[in-house]
């Protein structure tokens, strides 16, 4: 009788160790399962910082074309339509009408074609086109080290064309944050041309036009200091529409400007110099035959081109 006990009270504590094994490896299955948690939680937050780094990395070191034409397109005053905006209204820019080409008047028309943003991996296509029809141009140019841009700077002067700049940076809020940051970038690009092609600079554009709306300080201040400098700065009054995002064909291209031309004595027309623009050159010498067929001299700006600007100071006269 007395093993009975016993044996109940044996069978009674091996159940309670069974049932304690069980805790134990539940309680150990959830420490772990935490633990790993902690540990994949954390080697991903590593991970996620890491390829932030690295994305910055390749950002900073992206080729400049493609943030010029983001923030050209963004800012240029015609990015909305694609066309010419009429600038020019007294109120904005004290236009100088006589500078306005009368449809009687039978005065020969002055074309400037100004390419922005360059030079890129298209220069040379559009020098060589202009060498084909033995017609000049005007470059605003921005900084780039590279080997092939440094060749373009010098080939853009040896050819006859005129070399102006566009900033150094072409980064809108760097330049426009104030007037020492604008004066750092300006010196930045004129030093380094001259440096470059030993030429001394005189014609500036303003990244966005006179008439940005992105600027954090009053262009004027900025027009005072260039014309200090004996700097002359143009904007355009016609514009080809290949700054808008709008993908247009060089067929466009080409009726953009052609139907604007004819409405000034002396024309500015905006282009652009980018590696991202192919429509741009394939436009370039149809544009040239039709400009030369309505009998438009076209010119490379110098000191006697007449000023294009939006935006004028004490009561200069622009068009």
């Amino acid at each position: 009788m007395s093993d009975k006990p016993e044996n109940g009270l044996k069978q009674e504590l091996d159940r309670r160790k069974r049932i304690n094994r069980i805790k134990s490896i539940i309680v150990s299955f959830v420490g772990i399962w935490m633990l790993a948690s902690v540990i994949l939680c954390a080697t991903l937050f590593v991970k996620v910082i890491h390829l932030e780094n690295n994305l910055n990395k390749v950002l900073q070191n992206m080729p400049q074309v493609e943030q010029v034409e983001n923030e050209e397109t963004k800012n240029s005053p015609d990015a909305d339509t694609g066309k010419n905006v009429e600038y020019g209204k007294q109120d904005q820019t004290g236009q100088d009408d006589a500078n306005k080409k009368k449809a009687d008047d039978g005065e020969k028309l002055k074309v400037y074609l100004t390419f922005d943003d360059g030079p890129s991996t298209n220069t040379q296509q559009i020098l060589d086109i202009l060498k084909q029809y033995n017609v000049k141009a005007t470059f605003f140019v921005i900084g780039k080290t590279d080997d092939l841009s440094k060749e373009m700077y010098k080939k853009i002067v040896e050819e006859g064309h005129t070399l102006g700049m566009h900033s150094y940076s072409h980064k809108y809020s760097v330049i426009y944050d104030s007037m020492s940051a604008f004066e750092q970038d300006f010196n930045q690009i004129h030093d380094y041309l001259k440096e470059v092609t030993g030429v001394d600079c005189k014609y500036y554009r303003f990244p966005g036009g006179s008439s940005n709306q992105v600027s954090n300080s009053d262009m004027r201040e900025f027009i005072r200091y260039l014309n200090d400098r004996g700097i002359t700065y143009y904007d355009w009054n016609v514009s080809s529409g290949d700054a808008t995002s709008q993908a247009y064909t060089a067929d466009e291209l080409i009726q953009n400007v052609m139907g604007d031309v004819t409405k000034y004595k002396t024309s500015v027309v905006l282009m652009h110099d980018s590696a991202v623009k192919p429509a741009t050159v394939e436009a370039l010498p149809a544009l040239i035959e039709q400009l030369q067929g309505i009998g438009a001299e076209i010119l490379p700006i110098d000191e006697n081109t007449a000023t294009v600007h939006h935006v004028n100071i004490d009561g200069e006269q622009g068009q």
